[in-house]
């Protein structure tokens, strides 16, 4: 969820030293936009925050029902049942990971592909956590701030782990996501990355989550994260379907990734039996929206989105990591204020809080992002 690198080319203008350009693409290769950008791949991240923020302001109970003064199931009568499957696009984001990951890494030593994740990742996260902090600890703002010490270890994005309350909801998945950053960067880029060192690593990774998942140990289950794998693995699996749509490994990958993933999907939020459930997802609910997100990966991986090419989905694409960040917290402030305060009816208090965060994220692009990306990727990049 927090990529915007999707070019085929990884040398970085600007760095002090240039990253070894990839090997070609295979013949039969799809090939990206111009620019070597693939667009469609920024616009179905936003697809993605779109989901989990449809899920977080009409597809659950908790903090929101505060916001909107009654369940949202009440507000949203048919479409909170649609909107439950929102969750779902945290599995989408990992597909999309995997695949940029792979191919933003390729070719990159440790240290480029280490500034590159940083660099990305901090500084939107830095100001949204102190955003986020600062509007909780107005009085007029009903909800409960951290701790001072709380949110300063939010900082380093490791308050999980060390067991601190966290100031943004979303940040746990930034923390699989650094632990799947972690095991590529020490498997596949730190050796030098290339096409049977990635197979053998998607591979070993879904076999060795597997036998997490059996051992029943929490350690291995925090180091190879069993229920996320599968979804990570898909997306490298179709990276290498980009590089070559012949790859019977590459295919034989994502196969397997899809038929783990969904059903580890499914465990976790197939709900039909509980009678308190806020919506019953169905089983096949599930499975067809984890295969929406292979399906769409899939479909831009073979070149079939290749007229999908405008320039506003660049934009979305930057876009969504920022709105991501926001949109849960500071969205249930703009929907008190807009549902409870003016009386806006609930349809329109959703698309005008959706319409608030965008703006919002764009500022933390424009303002913070761009200013502040190319510098700190440019220290960390120094060689000493």
């Amino acid at each position: 969820m927090t990529e915007t690198v999707v070019s085929t080319s990884t040398a970085r203008p600007g760095t002090p030293t240039a990253a070894p350009a990839p090997p070609a693409p295979a013949p039969g290769a799809p090939k990206a936009g111009p620019g070597g950008r693939l667009r469609a791949l920024d616009g179905l991240r936003l697809v993605a925050a779109l989901m989990v923020a449809a899920y977080h302001y009409g597809g659950r109970g908790g903090y929101v029902t505060d916001a909107w003064g009654s369940s949202p199931k009440f507000q949203f009568p048919t479409l909170h049942t649609l909107f439950a499957y929102g969750c779902l696009g945290v599995q989408v984001f990992f597909v999309i990971s995997g695949f940029v990951i792979c191919m933003s890494g390729w070719g990159r030593s440790l240290t480029s592909f280490f500034a590159s994740r940083v660099s990305r990742l901090m500084p939107a996260y830095w100001v949204a956590v102190v955003l986020v902090t600062a509007v909780f600890a107005l009085p007029v703002v009903t909800y409960d701030a951290v701790s001072p010490s709380d949110a300063l270890v939010n900082l380093t994005m490791l308050q999980q782990p060390l067991g601190a309350d966290r100031v943004l909801g979303v940040c746990w998945t930034l923390w699989v996501e650094v632990r799947f950053y972690a095991l590529f960067a020490l498997c596949v880029v730190l050796p030098g990355a290339n096409r049977r060192r990635v197979v053998l690593f998607c591979a070993g990774w879904l076999l060795a989550a597997a036998l997490a998942q059996a051992a029943h140990e929490p350690l291995l289950d925090l180091v190879l994260m069993p229920e996320y794998a599968p979804f990570f693995v898909g997306g490298i699996g179709l990276y290498l379907v980009h590089r070559d749509r012949r790859d019977a490994h590459a295919w034989g990958i994502t196969a397997v990734s899809f038929l783990i993933g969904q059903h580890y999907a499914v465990g976790e939020l197939w709900n039909a039996s509980d009678p308190n459930a806020f919506a019953h997802r169905t089983t096949f609910g599930i499975v067809l929206v984890v295969a929406f997100g292979f399906v769409a990966v899939a479909a831009i991986a073979l070149g079939w989105l290749s007229r999908v090419n405008w320039r506003w989905l660049t934009v979305a694409g930057a876009l969504t990591y920022p709105f991501y960040l926001v949109h849960e917290h500071l969205g249930w402030v703009v929907i008190r204020a807009l549902h409870r305060g003016l009386h806006v009816p609930s349809a329109a208090t959703f698309a005008l809080t959706v319409a608030a965060m965008l703006v919002l994220a764009w500022l933390l692009h424009r303002f913070v992002e761009k200013p502040l990306t190319p510098r700190l990727r440019t220290v960390l990049s120094r060689t000493r």
